[in-house]
This record gives structure tokens, C-alpha cells and sequence, in this order.
């Protein structure tokens, strides 16, 4: 039983580190991804068992998940492209055709992209 609560545990935190790159995405604030963390592992385990009900039925969820990485990554690229400090990189010189994309547009995409991804699995499986 010790054991299935350590690897339980580990997973949790595993998940929840896992999460860290996407909310620097969002923030460099660090209480608010520290925060972002403590509540992923207070909360992972109550929403995999909901997850885990509701895979069968968003077919697409991988496909927006996806989206949303990509999103992420891309962002970040952008930002540190925008605020670059590099010298081998134009100079060390802020790249100047690379947009500050605002908190309000990154999880408004983020949040675009997952309810279409929700809408678009529960119609498909629902007409199925």
C-alpha cells in the first residue's frame, strides 16, 4: 500500500512540474506559478478520475492539446525573441518584427482552442 501512495504522489508532482513551462508561458510572476503548482497537485487526482470518465467521449482532445502546446511554445519563442538578450542574436538587440503577445490573447487562444477541441469531440460523439 506504501508503495502505490508513493507512486501516486510522485505522479502527482510529476504532473504538476510537467505544468511549469505552460504557465511561464501565461506569467513570470512567481507567486502566481508557484500557486498555479500547489493547486495542480491539490487538485490532479479529483480531475484525472473526471478526465478519465470523459476520454472516451473527446475523441479530439489529443489534436487540442497539441494545438495548445504548440501555441505555448510558440509564444514563448516570440517573447524571448522579443526581450532578447543574446549577443550572437541580433546583436544582443530586441528583435523587432516579434510581437509582445498580451496575457488577455494567450488565454483567450488557449481557451478558444480547448472548447472547440470539447464542442467539436462531444458532437462527434454524440451523433455516433
Amino acid at each position: 500500500m506504501l508503495v502505490v501512495m508513493v507512486a501516486i504522489g510522485s505522479t502527482d508532482v510529476l504532473f504538476a512540474l510537467d505544468s511549469i513551462p505552460a504557465i511561464f508561458g501565461l506569467t513570470k510572476e512567481p507567486y502566481l506559478v508557484f500557486t498555479a503548482n500547489a493547486f495542480a497537485l491539490m487538485g490532479l487526482l479529483q480531475l484525472y478520475f473526471l478526465l478519465g470518465g470523459l476520454l472516451d467521449r473527446m475523441v479530439y482532445l489529443d489534436i487540442g492539446l497539441a494545438a495548445v502546446l504548440g501555441f505555448i511554445g510558440a509564444s514563448m519563442l516570440l517573447e524571448a525573441l522579443h526581450d532578447n538578450e543574446l549577443p550572437f542574436l541580433n546583436d544582443g538587440q530586441p528583435v523587432t518584427w516579434a510581437p509582445d503577445l498580451p496575457i488577455v490573447i494567450s488565454l483567450g487562444t488557449i481557451a478558444a482552442i480547448l472548447a472547440i477541441t470539447a464542442f467539436a469531440s462531444l458532437r462527434r460523439t454524440s451523433t455516433a
